[in-house]
């Protein structure tokens, strides 16, 4: 399994996260014409994502990168500061369906959402994976993420305790089904990559 650390909106938290060896999911948004690292309305201390992405070159560029879009029309800016610190394992997401549209025609690796309320992915073909999304409970099976994997989708599962509820038990069944696709066929965003790491891997 693949550990994405969910809370690295600050720099500082987002280099511990690499130094421990995660990937990381960073929020994304635009604010006096930079892009900035931001889940809220962007602060007037909220930092720069060229930031961000220069601490990721540094640190070897080599983990995932997911890239929650929380603003339209980013796409020409957002590619610039991939291209200039050569960002190769990243994916962006979350973004509304027709400004998703903009980064598949850059051809950004993009990835459509699946969840309760979104059973049918948007423009799943040109998606490179599918972020899997429980809101209000467990209903990923072996059954979708196989049918992802078989489609040659990555796939990145959204722990429950991101939305308030417990993931043991949910983690219990991912495992199973990693064990059923193949060691690292997911990826996991979470909130605790520790016991993550070592549930899933058996190391910490």
């Amino acid at each position: 399994m693949r550990i994405l650390t969910h809370k690295t909106n600050t720099p500082e938290s987002f280099r511990r996260s690499l130094r421990a060896g995660y990937g990381a999911e960073l929020d994304v948004r635009d604010a006096a014409g930079a892009l900035v690292v931001s889940h809220d309305l962007p602060a007037a201390r909220c930092a720069g994502l060229e930031r961000f992405l220069a601490e990721y070159a540094a640190a070897g560029g080599d983990l995932p990168l997911a890239l929650n879009i929380k603003a339209c029309g980013l796409q020409a800016k957002l590619a610039a500061l991939l291209a200039k610190f050569k960002v190769r394992n990243y994916f962006v997401f979350d973004m509304a369906v027709p400004d998703g549209l903009g980064y598949l025609k850059r051809s950004l690796r993009v990835f459509t959402r699946q969840s309760e309320y979104e059973p049918a992915p948007a423009y799943y073909d040109q998606a490179a994976g599918v972020w899997l999304d429980e809101f209000h409970g467990p209903w990923i099976g072996l059954a979708a993420v196989r049918g992802h994997l078989a489609a040659g989708k990555q796939v990145c599962v959204v722990s429950p305790e991101l939305h308030k509820r417990d993931y043991a038990e949910e983690w219990g069944k991912l495992r199973a089904i990693e064990k059923k696709t193949g060691r690292d066929s997911l990826m996991l965003c979470t909130d605790h990559p520790r016991r993550a790491r070592l549930y899933f891997n058996g190391r910490d």
